[in-house]
C-alpha cells in the first residue's frame, strides 16, 4: 500500500464513521426534549453530514488519475467499514430506568464518541503531514476543531443533566417529559401536514404521516453498537452472566428492541448460546413507532386513539409477541372493530 492509499483507508474508515453518526444522532434527537442538549445535537448532526461530504470529495480527489484509491477504499469499505461504522455509534436510547437517565447515559456515550473522533481526525493530519498531503492535513483539522466544540459542548451538559437524574431518581422530582422529545415534535408537525393537506387528498396525506412516524433499523443498529462494548452491568436483564440459559429466555419477551440486539451481540461475544440467540431472533422486529417499547400502556393507547387501524394491527401483532399486555392489547382490539 503506497502513502495516497494509506491516506484513503484512515479517510474511508472516518466516512463510515461519519456516516453512521447521521443515522443515530437522529435517533438520539427524537428522545432528547427541547432544550441546549437537543440543539447541540440537531447542530452537530449538520457539520457530521458535511463532514461525510468533505470526506467523500476528498476520496474524489486522490483517485482523479483513476484507479489504485477507489480500489483500496472499496476493499476497506466491503471489509471493516460497517464494523467501523457500528462502532462508532454513540448511542442506546432506552438505557437507563429514567428518561433522565437515558438521556444522561447518551450524552456520555456522545462525549467517548467525540473523544474517538478527535483522535480521530488527530490522525489523519498527522499521516497526511507525513506524507506532504498538506490538503486532507488541512480538512481534517477543520473537522476536528468542530469535533473539539461538540466535545467541550456535551461536557458542558452533563452537570444539568446529572441534576435531573438526581432529582428524578432520588427525590421524586421528575422532569423528563415524553411530549417535548424530537419524536413528539415530529409527531405534531406530521400531524399539523396532515389537516393541511387533507383537504387535498386523505390517502396521500395518510401516507406522510405513517412515514413520518417509521424510522426502519435503527433500535437494532443502536443495540448492536452497544453490545459490542458492553458489559455485564450495562444489560437489560439483571445479574446477566449468573442466570442459566432458560432463566434469560423467561426474561426477553420484555425486553425492547435495543436491548435485544444489544444482548444478541453480548451474548455472541461471550456464551454464544444457541438457545439464547434463538429466542431472541424469534421476538425481533420492529417497533409499530418510534419510542414505543418506553411507553406504558397508557402512552400507547392514547397514541391509537389518533391513530389508524394499521396503526392499531401493527401494535397488535408487536404486544402478542412481546409484552403482551393486556390493556395495550385491548385498545387495540377496540381501535380495530371501529375502523
Amino acid at each position: 500500500m503506497n502513502a495516497v492509499q494509506k491516506v484513503a483507508q484512515y479517510l474511508a474508515e472516518a466516512r463510515a464513521s461519519e456516516d453512521a453518526l447521521v443515522r443515530v444522532l437522529q435517533s438520539q434527537i427524537a428522545m432528547a426534549p427541547a432544550g441546549s442538549f437537543r440543539s447541540g445535537l440537531e447542530r452537530h448532526l449538520e457539520e457530521t453530514r458535511h463532514h461525510s461530504e468533505q470526506l467523500s470529495r476528498r476520496l474524489g480527489e486522490l483517485d482523479a488519475g483513476g484507479g489504485p484509491v477507489a480500489a483500496a477504499v472499496s476493499t476497506i469499505e466491503g471489509v471493516v467499514g460497517q464494523a467501523l461504522a457500528l462502532g462508532k455509534t454513540p448511542l442506546d436510547l432506552l438505557r437507563g430506568s429514567s428518561g433522565e437517565e437515558k438521556v444522561l447515559k447518551n450524552a456520555k456515550d456522545a462525549a467517548a464518541s467525540e473523544a474517538l473522533e478527535i483522535a480521530t481526525y488527530t490522525a489523519i493530519e498527522r499521516l497526511a503531514r507525513s506524507v506532504g498531503d498538506d490538503t486532507t492535513a488541512e480538512m481534517a483539522a477543520g473537522i476536528r476543531a468542530e469535533e473539539e466544540r461538540m466535545l467541550a459542548a456535551v461536557m458542558a451538559e452533563i452537570p444539568a443533566l446529572t441534576d435531573a437524574v438526581a432529582a428524578a431518581e432520588l427525590h421524586d422530582d421528575p422532569s423528563y417529559d415524553v411530549t417535548r422529545t424530537g419524536a413528539a415534535d415530529a409527531v405534531r408537525a406530521a400531524a399539523r401536514t396532515t389537516r393541511e393537506r387533507a383537504k387535498k387528498t386523505a390517502t396521500a396525506t395518510k401516507r406522510t404521516v405513517r412515514q413520518a412516524r417509521k424510522v426502519p433499523g435503527v433500535a437494532q443498529a443502536e443495540g448492536r453498537v452497544k453490545g459490542a462494548v458492553a458489559e455485564a452491568p450495562d444489560l437489560a436483564i439483571a445479574r446477566y452472566d449468573d442466570l442459566t440459559a432458560e432463566e434469560i429466555v423467561t426474561r426477553l419477551a420484555g425486553v425492547s428492541q435495543i436491548e435485544l440486539a444489544k444482548i444478541d451481540t453480548y451474548e455472541r461475544r461471550h456464551a454464544n448460546r444457541t438457545t439464547v440467540l434463538s429466542r431472541i431472533t424469534s421476538l425481533r422486529g420492529e417497533e409499530p413507532w418510534p419510542g414505543y417499547d418506553e411507553q406504558t400502556a397508557a402512552q400507547i393507547s392514547a397514541q391509537l386513539a389518533d391513530g389508524d387501524p394499521g396503526q392499531a394491527e401493527r401494535v397488535r401483532a408487536y404486544e402478542r409477541a412481546h409484552k403482551d399486555r393486556a390493556g395495550v392489547l385491548k385498545a387495540a382490539e377496540r381501535h380495530l372493530a371501529r375502523a
